[in-house]
């Protein structure tokens, strides 16, 4: 009895082919790429491994990174015209120095602080102005025209902003901190990211650890008011607050560490847990085994 039979059909899983025609071959073709038979290589992460791998990319990028960065503060550029002090740069066909609305709504009101004692008098507290700046903005961010002749001189051919009182180079009669390196400016000019904020007015030195800095007693404060805030429905006050190795009053900032401390020793109980848990349960298996 005869059968046609088609055997290499049925070896690779399709139909048989029509009686008398070619048989169809679906096999791929025997090669190492077809037949996924191509060398691979997977990685073994390690301590051993990895912790040299980050130290050597650190190594590396950082004095790249500092290189790049000195490298680019070392460029100057000039934009001829400029658009960012807008609409603050020029006043009478002059132009405006300092430019900018930033500059242009510079706080300008004098507070006074007097303890109120048995004298006759009232005792003026001695407020420190110069210190109150960052010492990066003060000695290298800001600058005043370069010469040797007065600052008066140097500013000529330009006028004051529109709300201030007296131009830049008559800010204070000490010329250390007179014009753009006047120090009430330049923390003016460090703009806060949100509507309220704090600004470093003055300082209170303390004379003595062994007196208070403002001894007991009743103050007034005495304010010359130069800087109308009603039209924008603005608040001003004054804040006599002590400082610390970190400045002055933040909680968020320890409320943060306090969190990110917290979520990584819950995490670190929670990794310790389950390790101890499977690793228990690996060695149970292996004896029962």
């Amino acid at each position: 009895m005869a059968m046609n039979y088609n055997a290499k059909d049925e070896v690779d899983g399709g139909p048989p082919g029509p009686p008398g025609g070619a048989a169809k071959n679906r096999r791929p073709d025997n090669t190492a790429f077809k037949q996924q038979r191509l060398p691979a290589w997977q990685p073994i992460l390690t301590a051993g491994t990895v912790l040299p791998t980050f130290f050597i990319i650190g190594l590396i990028f950082i004095p790249i990174g500092i290189g790049i960065f000195v490298t680019s503060n070392n460029i100057r550029e000039i934009e001829n015209p400029s658009k960012e002090c807008e609409p603050y740069r020029r006043n009478e066909d002059k132009p405006i120095a300092p430019c900018g609305a930033i500059a242009n709504s510079m706080f300008n009101d004098t507070l006074e602080l007097f303890l109120v004692g048995n004298a006759s008098y009232p005792t003026l507290i001695p407020l420190k102005k110069k210190g109150i700046a960052w010492w990066t903005d003060k000695n290298v961010k800001f600058r005043n025209p370069p010469g040797g002749e007065p600052l008066a001189e140097r500013f000529k051919g330009t006028t004051k902003p529109v709300n201030w009182v007296n131009p830049v180079y008559m800010l204070d009669p000490d010329s250390d901190n007179n014009g753009f390196i006047n120090e009430d400016f330049i923390v003016w000019m460090r703009t806060a990211a949100l509507p309220t904020f704090r600004k470093l007015y003055r300082l209170i030195e303390r004379k003595s650890d062994l007196h208070p800095t403002l001894p007991a007693g009743q103050y007034y404060l005495n304010i010359t008011y130069n800087y109308p805030v009603h039209s924008f429905d603005g608040r001003k006050r004054m804040i006599l607050s002590t400082i610390s190795w970190m400045g002055g009053k933040n909680p968020f900032l320890g409320i943060a560490y306090i969190a990110v401390g917290s979520i990584s020793f819950l995490l670190g109980v929670v990794l310790l847990v389950i390790n101890h848990k499977y690793r228990n349960s690996s060695n149970t298996a292996d004896i029962t085994i």
